[in-house]
């Protein structure tokens, strides 16, 4: 993908995802890591834009070391967006997106009492197949240096355990997922809030899928569980 290409597609997402109500106000951010071909470095929404109004133009764009060279004033998370490539590329090399919103459903379920290590258990086959793991990262202020890192550790825990990440929740804030292409990205967000959106709607608690499900999603589908 261009930088072009990368720009384009960051408000064609962006976009999508505010009219359709995954994003409000000024809230969330869309960052690509760009190809070295395309001179490195990375992509990023401004700081308090609207993601349903973006210009391609008016992209924030760094350098390899996150320095901004062009365009409007980079969102504060960016320090988030280059751990969790960091780290992600690790156990997937082709990470290219990250995206990062307030999706409603989501953060409903990290103010309920008693939350386990992880946003969601295994409910769905989808979910399964397109998320896996969503642990949840305790709070701190937006943008705090130290969520950045608990992020990190916690990537790189689970992928040397053997189940690399798509996605953690910050809890009370959001959502961040990760993938090789924004349209990947924006995909396994929807699958997340959508199986947040199921939970907050059922009656009582839902019983995840049993063992023997979830081994069989992995023989038919790869997926990492």
């Amino acid at each position: 993908m261009t930088e072009n290409q990368a720009r384009e597609e960051i408000c064609r997402v962006g976009r999508s995802l505010f009219e359709r109500g995954y994003v409000h106000a000024t809230a969330g951010n869309i960052s690509v890591r760009l190809n070295a071909s395309e001179g490195g470095g990375f992509l990023i929404t401004p700081t308090d834009a609207c993601l349903g109004t973006l210009d391609p133009a008016r992209l924030a764009r760094l350098d390899a070391q996150a320095q901004q060279v062009s365009g409007d004033t980079a969102s504060k998370t960016i320090a988030l967006h280059t751990r969790i490539y960091e780290a992600a590329s690790q156990f997937d090399p082709d990470t290219r997106c990250v995206i990062h919103t307030h999706s409603s459903h989501c953060v409903a379920l990290t103010l309920r009492p008693n939350g386990g290590p992880e946003l969601l258990p295994a409910l769905t086959p989808y979910f399964v197949m397109k998320v896996g793991h969503v642990p949840l990262i305790s709070y701190h202020r937006p943008g705090a240096p130290e969520a950045a890192l608990q992020v990190a550790d916690t990537i790189r825990r689970y992928g040397e355990a053997g189940t690399p990440l798509r996605a953690v929740m910050l809890a009370r804030l959001g959502p961040n997922v990760w993938h090789n292409s924004p349209a990947a990205a924006m995909a396994t967000l929807e699958e997340l809030e959508e199986t947040a959106k199921l939970v907050c709607l059922s009656p009582s608690v839902p019983k995840p899928l049993s063992e023997a499900q979830i081994d069989e999603l992995r023989l038919s589908f790869k997926a990492r569980w």
